[in-house]
């Protein structure tokens, strides 16, 4: 029993990693891989229903909920990528979202926040704002905080860079997304560059924006997003997607 709380924590990152991988694969033709994401929701099921008294367990399967909720939104019906702002809401499952609502509340009622209760809160505020407009992006910005305090990490940081961007304007994002880049962390990962570029087109600074996402094309490895870049490159820099390649 006393190394029940250890065990289960490594149960859960090795589900949460499932899942993420399912959600967003690293690669290949798709952006979804549904399998490994019913799977990863399966297995989160069966360990909350072993530990119903865990608040991190059911912090983990409210996330998952909350998340795979805006699955058949993500993609249109070619299967390019289409990003939470421009995503039709009227297809989010308003069923796994009430499902998420209800287990996270159930496990902040234990008094134990952690990393995936944290998380959860984050995918709730965004499946409850009617519209991308409405989002409280200020308490978004507010629960990254309070996550970097739980976990810091080179990920909380560039997804709280996102946030206080959206909260407080693009400068105020690229002061924490250049934290990112200093520590080195995430050298390799594209959402980096991309991020990045978001950011400077934002603030139509497009030549700046153009150099960070062709930086980004060279480093992401699935079809979808690399398509997604390719279009937004093409945006900032008035051409076609075919001459952005």
């Amino acid at each position: 029993a006393a190394e029940l709380p250890g065990r289960a924590a490594a149960v859960r990152a090795v589900l949460y990693l499932l899942f993420t991988e399912g959600y967003a694969a690293t690669a290949g033709a798709d952006l979804l891989r549904r399998g490994l994401c019913a799977e990863a929701v399966r297995l989160a099921r069966l360990l909350a229903r072993l530990l119903p008294d865990d608040p991190e367990t059911l912090g983990l399967l409210a996330l998952m909920l909350l998340h795979d909720a805006r699955r058949d939104a993500r993609t249109d019906p070619h299967g390019d990528l289409v990003p939470l702002e421009r995503q039709d809401r009227r297809r989010w499952d308003r069923g796994r979202i009430a499902e998420g609502v209800d287990l996270l509340e159930r496990a902040l009622r234990h008094g134990r926040p952690g990393p995936y209760q944290v998380q959860a809160a984050i995918a709730a505020c965004h499946a409850s704002a009617p519209d991308a407009a409405r989002t409280d992006w200020a308490q978004i910005a507010g629960l990254y905080a309070e996550l970097a305090e739980l976990t810091p990490s080179a990920v909380v940081l560039l997804n709280r860079a996102v946030a206080v961007a959206m909260a407080h304007g693009p400068l105020r994002g690229l002061e924490l997304l250049e934290q990112v880049e200093r520590s080195g962390e995430l050298a390799g990962h594209h959402l980096v560059p991309a991020d990045r570029a978001d950011l400077l087109r934002r603030l139509d600074r497009r030549d700046d924006a153009a150099g960070a996402y062709r930086r980004a094309l060279g480093l992401a490895g699935n079809d979808v997003e690399r398509r997604y870049l390719r279009d937004r490159l093409a945006e900032v820099t008035g051409t076609s997607a075919d001459q952005a390649k």
